[in-house]
């Protein structure tokens, strides 16, 4: 499938599921106050910053189009991980909010409407479920979809808390079950959106990304026929699935027209060994290391003592 087709789908998934969100946000804030259930209105803050990200991974989509100028040679790829940091950063402090309270409703209890919290929470679970399916395909390639995937299927394991949570009030008229359930979101959803968030630091911070080990990529130059030595090497992201490298490479033999082989035998390695497709090499027959003291670069003779 070309990057362009997956492009649209899920622009297409992204929009489907913001509208489905947006439609029912409305319903259960409504439902969640007559109700008096903290447990559907914490799904309900769930439920808004699911609509918050899918917008916002909508709008990076559409800005990450703009072409590549002159004061942005990268264009706008990296405002897909802003887009995803800033979602995960605020579903992490509303995960905070829903456990302070939750300790509130524990020291005092609420009545509730078990009823209608039954039928909002299984019509989110229906909305959820819908939205899911449809973010499912790209989240694994795009960490602006999974950071909104992962707040969906958030939501949807709180729609279920909310649906056991309100059979037992109505049965058993245990209005502390409430609380604990909301509770119960609030800490599944704080170690999930925690891992978007070191993931997209690591990128803002073009640090290596996940999965790639730069002492395995180096072995793997170092075997590459013609090739003395690896150094100055750097493996970062733009965004999801934009992974860059940088490197200096020293020759066996003095340089000639036969040696830029060499860079077609690394760019043919780097993309089918570790997904690397856009790298930038650098030739040489000694060693030009930078000074980490002056930041200049120094060159070393490969046959003399250092």
């Amino acid at each position: 499938m070309s990057a362009n087709h997956m492009l649209n789908n899920n622009e297409r998934a992204l929009m489907s599921a913001f509208v489905l969100t947006t439609s029912f946000l409305v319903i259960e804030i409504i439902g969640g106050v007559f109700a008096g259930s903290l447990a559907l209105l914490s799904d309900a803050a769930h439920m808004f910053t699911d609509a918050t990200a899918l917008i916002l991974a909508l709008g990076a989509i559409w800005i990450g189009k703009h072409p590549v100028d002159s004061q942005r040679t990268f264009g706008y790829y990296r405002f897909e991980i802003l887009s995803a940091l800033f979602n995960a950063t605020l579903l992490f402090v509303t995960a905070f909010y829903i456990l302070f309270e939750a300790y509130q409703r524990f020291k005092t209890p609420h009545e509730i409407q078990s009823k209608t919290m039954l039928v909002i929470a299984i019509s989110g679970l229906g909305i959820n479920l819908l939205s899911m399916f449809l973010l499912h395909d790209g989240k694994d390639s795009n960490l602006n979809i999974k950071a909104a995937y992962l707040d969906v299927l958030g939501d949807m394991l709180g729609s279920i808390g909310v649906i056991v949570g309100s059979l037992i009030i109505y049965w058993k008229d245990w209005l502390w079950i409430d609380p604990l359930i909301g509770a119960g979101i609030g800490l599944w959803i704080l170690p999930r959106t925690w891992g978007v968030i070191k993931e997209s630091i690591n990128i803002l911070l073009e640090g290596v990304p996940e999965g790639i080990e730069l002492t395995a990529v180096s072995q793997a130059i170092n075997q590459v026929k013609g090739v003395k030595e690896v150094h100055d090497l750097h493996i970062w992201s733009i965004s999801s699935g934009r992974i860059n490298s940088i490197m200096h490479v020293v020759c066996e033999e003095p340089i000639n027209v036969k040696s830029f082989e060499i860079i077609q035998l690394i760019n043919e390695l780097l993309a089918k060994k570790f997904n690397i497709h856009h790298s930038t090499i650098q030739l040489e027959i000694i060693t030009c290391k930078l000074s980490k003291k002056d930041n200049h670069q120094s060159c070393i003779s490969q046959d003399k003592p250092s």
